[in-house]
Formats: C-alpha cells, structure tokens, sequence
C-alpha cells in the first residue's frame, strides 16, 4: 500500500516511512517535500521529541528563539515541552525526513485526516479544516501544545476536540481518511 500523502493546498507531500505499526510504537518516520511558503507555526509536543533531518534544499527549524537554516545533511532536535517550528523560506522546494521517538499515531492519523480533507476541499485556504470541530480534534490527537498566551486557545480548542469525540466526528473522519 503507498504510503504518501498530498496536500493541494500547501503543495506538499508526506511519504510514511516507518509508523507506530511498524516499529511497534518506537518510532515514526516521515519524509516530507515542502513547497516555498510552507510549514508549521510555533508548537511544542510533551509526549514526543522531532528530529528534522534535510535531505534538499533548505528547511528552517526554530528551536525555542533560535533559527537553524538546514542544508541537505543537518539536523535538528525538537525535544519535549521544545517550543519549535519549522518551515520554507528558500525561493524553491526542499526535502526533509522527521523522526517522531516515540512513535506518536495521532500525528499519523492527524496528518492523512488532515491532507483528506484538503484533498476533498474540505480545508479554508490556510489548510485548516472547514469544520471548527474536526480542526480542534486533530489538533488534539496531533498532541500538539501551543506555547504562552496561545495556550488560551489550545484550552477551547481541547474542549471543542471534546464535543467532536461525542458527536462522532472522530470515528467518521477515522473511517474515510485513515488508510494505515
């Protein structure tokens, strides 16, 4: 079965490498080809650490108040409770793999979920679910946290995650999008 993902809207694609399956809950490995402009804002994991390797071109990774510019053989740690983020600001597209230790299925499922839903434009066009509801809930099982005063807004959006799991939302998009 592929393993890869694309999303229309940010232009890039996720190939699985290795999941929680695979590895019996040690690790997950991605790699991800990111288009000019994309990424991820400022977060930190508890349970997890990120290890950003740069395959091509040019990844950024923020690690607290630090920018690394990774070329093709660098690499950086996130560890937890690590605010971090990365993205591409190069002019062209670069290539980097993540290694999740341990393995986190939430951020597998988070991510098919996730690129489903662009695929069937289903997102707004900053790559968040229409839905409010969806997009607090994949939010949660990503075991993202959000650092200083946006805490406030991982607090309403853990409660919203909370009324998705009772209304069922979870388990439909679970059964449409999650492939492995």
């Amino acid at each position: 079965m592929e393993r890869k993902i694309y999303n229309p809207i940010q232009k890039d694609q996720v190939t699985f490498l290795k999941t929680h399956a695979d590895t019996n809950g040690s690790c997950t490995l991605v790699e991800v080809e990111l288009a000019n402009g994309g990424g991820v804002g400022l977060h930190y994991h508890k349970t997890y650490s990120e290890k950003f390797d740069c395959l091509e071109g040019v990844v950024e990774v923020q690690l607290g108040k630090t920018v690394y510019p990774l070329e093709a053989g660098q690499s950086a740690v996130a560890d937890p409770h690590v605010n971090h983020l990365f993205r591409n600001r190069s002019g062209g597209p670069c290539r980097f793999r993540v290694e999740l230790r341990p393995a986190s299925r939430g951020f597998e499922k988070s991510l098919q979920i996730g690129y489903g839903l662009a695929r069937d434009g289903l997102c707004k066009s900053n790559g968040f679910p229409k839905d409010k509801l969806a997009l607090a809930w994949l939010f949660d099982i990503s075991e993202s946290n959000l650092p200083g005063w946006m805490s406030f807004i991982e607090f309403i959006l853990r409660k919203q995650a909370k009324k998705a799991r009772q209304k069922g939302i979870d388990r439909a998009l679970e059964e449409r999008y999650v492939r492995f």
